[in-house]
């Protein structure tokens, strides 16, 4: 969750024109309403990549050298 800050003078409390209006039942319930218009696709499968399809990739030497001197596996 994020963790909003708030700087200065913010009218957020009850009776103030930017007050957040209803509570936590009216917000799930706004959700619950909005559930069908977020529906995911069932399944995404992505499809391999051939080699020669990627290219214009660079790696810069300092990086090249970091994975190069890390074991393949872990020791």
């Amino acid at each position: 969750m994020t963790n909003l800050r708030l700087h200065g003078d913010a009218p957020l409390g009850p009776g103030t024109p930017d007050a957040v209006e209803g509570g936590l039942a009216q917000l799930q319930g706004d959700c619950a309403r909005m559930v069908p218009h977020w529906e995911a696709p069932v399944r995404i499968t992505a499809r391999p990549v051939s080699p020669a399809l990627i290219h214009g990739v660079t790696v810069p030497p300092a990086s090249a050298r970091l994975l190069d001197a890390m074991s393949d596996y872990g020791d």
